[in-house]
């Protein structure tokens, strides 16, 4: 039986906060398989986004594991974790905020072409042409600054440069939260495909239900950095057995069943 792309054991995040020591990720343990999406769901504070900054190593944990591709991701410092990184990218909740505004499209899809040697510079215009046609947009935008185009045109750079390194698992923290709703699901189709095409995993950060269960295959339900409960996402969004699944669902206005799980 293979290894799973990723495995997370025991992962504990503390931090001071007047005073008191809280646990904002408490020994929390998953795995995700290639081409699998899990999503992590729980309200605000529940910690969702502390875990996919440690997965990131944009922070460090106190404790626990990660095994990563088979190797151990929290020993690779330098290099190493540069390389590493590569099979390893993220989304955010606002492109505008994690991009500098004012650079050009061509800039921000350029550089982690640049960073990890994928493309020279006389090959980049091409390659950066196709990861735009690739997420659904004209190669004539890379001339435009980040601040000038659309919401969804900008989460859709956003993909396009999470891809750009051919990674094997992409964090995805509230991507599709900002968007209005039409624009909502062709970002979710637009994911759906390149995971059918390209065998990326995903995990989905999200407190949206109804998303949820369009995209991820699993989900886990964190309560106060802990994992409340999980399992096949269909199932425990139709019958959640713990109690903060259950105020979840209750706080969901009519979960949409949509075509797009079926797709992938």
């Amino acid at each position: 039986m293979s290894s799973p792309l990723l495995a997370v054991s025991e992962l504990t995040k503390r931090y001071r906060r007047g005073g008191q020591t809280i646990a904002a990720v408490d020994g929390i343990s998953f795995h995700i398989e290639p081409a699998e999406t899990l999503a992590l769901a729980g309200p605000s504070g529940s910690g969702k986004s502390t875990i996919a900054r440690l997965l990131l190593r944009l922070i460090e944990p106190d404790a626990g594991h990660i095994e990563f591709e088979g190797g151990d991701f929290l020993s690779l410092n330098g290099a190493a974790l540069r390389a590493r990184r590569a099979r390893l990218q993220m989304v955010f909740q606002d492109p505008l905020a994690a991009f500098n505004p004012r650079a050009t499209v061509a800039r921000v899809l350029g550089d982690p072409l640049r960073v990890h040697g994928i493309a020279s510079r006389r090959e980049r215009p091409r390659r950066i042409a196709a990861l735009l046609e690739r997420v659904g947009l004209s190669a004539d935008l890379a001339t435009r600054a980040i601040h000038e185009i659309s919401g969804g045109q900008r989460q859709r750079i956003a993909i396009a440069r999470a891809i750009a390194t051919k990674p094997s698992l992409v964090v995805l923290d509230e991507a599709v939260s900002a968007l209005d709703v039409s624009v909502r699901g062709q970002i979710l189709q637009l994911l759906l495909d390149l995971q059918r095409e390209e065998r990326i995993a995903y995990l989905f950060i999200s407190h949206d239900l109804g998303v949820i269960s369009a995209i991820a295959h699993r989900i886990a339900i964190l309560d106060a950095g802990r994992i409340a409960e999980s399992g096949d996402a269909r199932a425990v969004i139709d019958a959640p057995q713990s109690a903060i699944g259950k105020a979840l669902v209750a706080a969901t206005p009519k979960l949409t069943r949509t075509s797009m799980h079926d797709a992938s």
